[in-house]
Formats: C-alpha cells, structure tokens, sequence
C-alpha cells in the first residue's frame, strides 16, 4: 500500500508556472473562479430529507427561510436500491435515511411551492439516478419550467458503489450505458445539469486516506470519461458538465493540499491524456461535506468544533458548494436546531472570518506547496497502477481499490485503539457521564402513509399505458437506443421507480460482490 509521508521540503524543485499558476487559469491549483470568493461565496448547500416527500418539502422550506442557496436532496435506501415503498425488501426503511419517491406523484410533493428556474438542486442518488432526474424535470415542465432552465447536479456516480458503498443494482457495465446515456440526453435536453458529481466523499467514509480519496475518485472519472467516449459522445461537449464530491476531515492543511492536488491532477488529465481544449473541461468543479465517519456520540457537542474546522479546510480549499454536518449525525438524523446550527456555521466562516477577502489565502505557503505536490504525487501512483490493471472498472471488479480502502481503515482503526490517534472525547478527554441529546423521531405514520400512496397509485393510474410504456423502456434496453427517452414516458404515464427498475433488472442482470 501507497504511504503518504510529508516530508515537508523547501519547495527547491518549485515551479510556480507550472505548479500554482493564477487563479482561474491553468493548472487551476489555486481554484477554478479568478476572484473566488470575492465575487460570490461558495453555494451553502444542506443535505435533507427524511420521511415523506412532504415532511422533506417543509425542512427544504425551513432550510431556505434561514438563508441556504442550493438544496441537497437524500433518498431512502429502497429509493436508492430501486425498489417501492411497498416492496417487501422496504419494509422498515421507508423514509429512513433520506425521503421516498416512488412516482412522479411523490416528487411533485417534494418539490411542491420551490422555484425551480431559480434554485440549483443537488441529488445524491447513483442506481436510479436517471429516474429520479426525469421525474424532477417531469415536475419542472408541469409547472412551465423547461429543461435548459434547470440547474442542479444528480451525482450518478455508480463506481464508487462497488467500492465504497453497496448500493448498486446492475452489473458495471449496463451501469455505465446508463450514466453515458444520461450524458447524452443531458447535453440535448438539460445543458445547464450537472450530469455526474463524482464521488470521493463515500470513499473516504468507508476509511481511504486522502491520497486514496482523490486518486480513486479520479481515476473514476477517467473511467466515465472513456465509457462516454467509446458510446461517441464529443469529449468537450459533455465533460464542462462533469463535476465532483469530496469528504473534508479534520487535518486542515491537508485537506487544503488535497483539494488543490486534485484541481491540478484532472485539468492536466483532461488536456494531456483526453485533449481537451475547453478550459471548462479541465476545470475540477466540486462540492464538499463534512465528514459524517468523524463525527462522535460521546460529547456530541465537540462535533461543532470539528465541523467548524472541516468546512473552513473546504473554504481554503476552493469548494463551489458545501454541506456541513449536523453535529448530532452520530446518534441519527439532523434535528432542526442542529441543522440550523450547521448553516450558521458556514454563514460565520462565509461572512466572518475574512476568508474572502483574498482569492487563495494560502498560496504559496511552504508547508501547503510542499503537501500539494506530495499528494500529487502519491496520487499519481494510485492512478498508474490502476491504469496498469485495466482501468477503474477492472480495478474494481478485482477487489483492487476495495483491498486498499479495507486496509487503510483497519490501520487507522488501530492507530485509534493504540492512543496513536487521538479522539477527542473517545480515546483522550472522556467522560463517564454521557451528554443527553435530542434524536429526530421516526415516524412510523408517514411510513405507513407512503406504502398506501404507492398502493393508491397503482390502482387508479391507466395501467394499460403504463404496461406499453415499460415494454418500450424494455426494448431500449435491449437496443442500444438512449434508455432515458421511454423511460420519462413511462414515468409521465405514472410506471413506478421499482417498476421501472424491474424492467432494467429483467434486461442488465442484477450485481452480486464478490
């Protein structure tokens, strides 16, 4: 395994042509924007959702009342997983998570009284992210917005599932036809949606060092530039739209080194190996969150201070949106008041703290040199070998990246257990009277409430139609036609996201990990 170790040299080797350049401008080491902050701070993008489509509707409302700029919307894992909320497998976990959408009659409660030509709309969904992209354009159109008027990002990102996460449904390859198609039917019909926010923010979650992080992440992004590529799409048409999602801990310079390692990483990759000639290309667009696996139970209050330190490490870092954690995330989802607390946040680092008053704050710092371009360098290797295996989907169909993530997390395990690592408030600091902290309630009513819409809905609807509409999406599958086009057909004749998950089940295969 691959080691990072800062050595903290004296920069003698420091091109800063080649290395920092100016701000806005190639490599775009120092951000993508040429005054950064100064010209507009960073989207304060809250993840929610929870519940029913209407429970989550009232918290994006209560959200954007206490001064958010972008929403952040989280699905229920059968939402995630393709499967209804009266699906046998569902049962116990609708609205657990994040909200459920099972039809177009659910996402019009979700987004119902939203200007949706006005707000950006982030989506953290992978396996059925084209579904729910078409219901919320479906939604748009109904209320006279059209598609190259909405803004937003679906994160689309079905590698890191594989390696990170778990929650996918198709085999790799059909999963990839389905993201190249979402390309292509993006850059037609929605030119201004963020097609993929590639994810490094799960791989860091499940216990990748930094390196790993960004490295993998990247090398994810080579692989769905090449799928988009072999399927015809135009390298400069689609890849503006690409954009990425990374984790912020708590080594604040690090975290500052890595975000800037990565900048520079993907715009030589996009010129140098894909040659692309559009600077919007090359520009690494991302947004950040807080990181969920630091934050601790015991004294769950100290996960205020951390959160304050992550966000300011995304901030110097260049981040084009962020979420900050709640800070009593480790005992369930975010209260109201905690979420607000979180937001506050952000606002005091945003207008308080003077960081926008310069574009990169730390430039040209020893320290922050030296760690950008060791992190470059380590991730570099990472890149390599995967590029010596196949590529990123052969990496992870040989347990390659999964092995790497495992081993690291056990190292960082018992560096935790040993005192190595210290935690405060877990292995240094703790007390043996635990602090009490509200828990969001689950309500078991709006549960029982979503399965009998669902049910509701599958009697009343035209269910001739919907039965035609999946028999279309059914022989695109099959082809090699562009999925998304019968499928928003049979989404408006109210087929449901199971349902048109199914249909993608019967003709892909489902995945079983190794």
């Amino acid at each position: 395994m691959i080691r990072p170790v800062y050595s903290g040299s004296d920069l003698n080797d420091f091109d800063e042509a080649r290395q920092l350049g100016q701000p806005g401008e190639y490599p775009y080491t120092r951000g993508v924007q040429p005054t950064m902050y100064r010209g507009r701070l960073w989207t304060m993008r809250q993840y929610a959702g929870f519940g029913t489509a209407e429970a989550t509707n009232e918290r994006f409302k209560f959200l954007l009342g206490a001064g958010q700029t972008g929403l952040s919307c989280a699905f229920d894992l059968p939402t995630q997983m393709g499967f209804d909320a009266d699906h046998v497998r569902a049962e116990g976990e609708v609205g657990k998570v994040g909200v459920a959408i099972s039809s177009l009659e659910d996402m019009r409660l979700l987004l119902a009284g939203l200007p949706l030509n006005e707000v950006t709309t982030s989506m953290t969904i992978n396996s059925t992210a084209s579904t729910l992209l078409l219901l919320y354009q479906l939604v748009a159109e109904e209320d006279g917005v059209t598609g190259p008027e909405l803004r937003g990002t679906i994160q689309n990102d079905i590698l890191k599932e594989y390696v990170a996460r778990g929650t996918y449904i198709y085999p790799p390859r059909p999963s990839m036809r389905l993201i190249v198609d979402t390309f292509a039917y993006c850059a037609k019909e929605m030119p201004s949606w963020n097609t993929i926010s590639i994810s490094g923010y799960h791989i860091r979650e499940a216990g990748s060092t930094a390196v790993q992080e960004i490295a993998f992440t990247l090398a994810n992004g080579i692989a769905y530039v090449e799928a988009a590529l072999a399927a015809g799409l135009v390298l400069d048409d689609f890849a503006p739209r690409l954009s990425f999602f990374f984790n912020a801990h708590n080594n604040l310079f690090e975290e500052v080194a890595k975000y800037r390692a990565a900048r520079r990483l993907w715009a030589s990759i996009m010129r140098d190996r894909f040659g692309s000639t559009d600077p919007k290309s090359m520009m690494l667009r991302f947004h950040t969150q807080t990181g969920g696996s630091t934050l601790t139970a015991q004294q769950p209050e100290n996960n205020i201070v951390r959160v304050t330190l992550q966000a300011l490490a995304a901030a110097l870092g260049g981040t084009q949106s962020l979420h900050t954690n709640g800070f009593d995330e480790a005992l369930g989802l975010p209260t109201e008041r905690a979420a607000k607390l979180a937001l506050r946040t952000q606002q005091v680092v945003g207008y308080e703290s003077g960081i926008a008053d310069t574009v990169d704050p730390l430039a040209g710092s020893y320290f922050v040199e030296s760690l950008t371009d060791e992190v470059e360098r380590l991730a570099r290797q990472y890149i390599d070998e995967i590029d010596a295996l196949g590529g990123a989907v052969a990496a992870i169909e040989s347990n390659y990246m999964q092995n790497e993530i495992e081993s690291a997390a056990y190292d960082f395990a018992r560096s935790v257990d040993r005192g190595d690592k210290v935690v405060v408030g877990v292995n240094r600091f703790s007390e043996s009277v635990s602090t009490k902290a509200d828990v969001f309630p689950i309500d078991v009513a709006q549960q029982e409430a979503q399965v009998a819409r669902v049910k509701s809905l599958k009697v009343k609807r035209d269910n001739e139609a919907v039965r035609v509409a999946l028999e279309d999406l059914a022989s695109a599958a099959r082809g090699t036609s562009n999925v998304l086009y019968p499928m928003k057909i049979a989404l408006a004749s109210m087929a449901t996201l199971g349902e048109v998950a199914d249909v993608l089940r019967a003709e892909f295969g489902v995945y079983q990990a190794h």
